[in-house]
């Protein structure tokens, strides 16, 4: 096979001196694979294996567990520190946790690679991962669909919940406070595609969690419980 562009998501020991790792690659998606040798002391792989560095990847098998064969590093690592660290590893954690293995997705890679040189800027990072959520929900076929469970118009004036399993929005009763609800106003300009509109940073955030939520399962994301500890340090600091 020809080397694929690829990016490391998720790495763990496996026996004594290999790797079991999860890849995202341009052509094949979501990839599983031993990484022989690489835990070995002075092994040349265990240097290019590394989170947010462009890789250039070849393996074999026919299952979905492969075998990586060749590993070359395009160029260094984006170097991520503090929050942003805790963003690229949410990044990685979300895409290894929702994405199924061998399932071509090369929109979904090429907005991971721009969003990771993003994660360097504080002022660009929450697009960068709501741009990265929306690329993958559409590339699942799970992302909202901005009409109510009726196939009807959002209401600018009427407040509304999301239904994760029919991608909808059902409209809430002016009386019910017992449950989230979003303007019907805010929802149709981010049915136009204005995630980044000042004002919706929330909203999108929410959404696009509600919209993920059946993709990734009940047990949380480790990354996420890191960067809520991080902000209630900075609170109580």
């Amino acid at each position: 096979m020809q080397p694929q562009p690829a990016y490391l998501l998720h790495k763990r020991p496996y026996r004594e001196t290999s790797a079991l790792v999860d890849v995202i690659t341009l052509e094949h998606g979501h990839i599983r694979a031993v990484a022989q040798g690489v835990q070995r002391a002075g092994s040349k792989s265990r240097s290019k294996l590394q989170p947010f560095a462009p890789l250039h990847l070849t393996w074999v098998g026919e299952s979905d567990l492969k075998r990586l064969r060749m590993m070359e590093t395009t160029q260094s690592a984006v170097l991520l520190a503090g929050e942003g660290l805790l963003c690229g590893l949410y990044a990685n954690e979300l895409l290894t946790r929702a994405l199924p293995v061998g399932l071509p997705v090369s929109d979904v890679f090429a907005i991971y690679a721009w969003a990771v040189e993003r994660l360097t800027r504080p002022a660009e990072r929450g697009g960068a991962l709501r741009r990265l959520e929306v690329t993958l929900l559409e590339a699942l076929d799970a992302d909202p669909v901005f009409v109510d469970v009726d196939d009807q118009p959002l209401d600018p004036a009427a407040r509304y919940t999301y239904w994760p399993t029919e991608r909808r929005f059902k409209r809430l009763e002016a009386h019910d406070t017992s449950r989230p609800g979003w303007d019907g106003r805010s929802l149709k300009l981010l049915g136009r595609g204005d995630w980044d509109a000042p004002g919706l940073a929330g909203l999108s955030k929410a959404l696009t969690r509600a919209a993920l939520a059946p993709l990734i399962g009940q047990q949380p994301l480790r990354s996420r419980e890191l960067m809520q500890r991080l902000r209630s340090r900075r609170e109580r600091g």
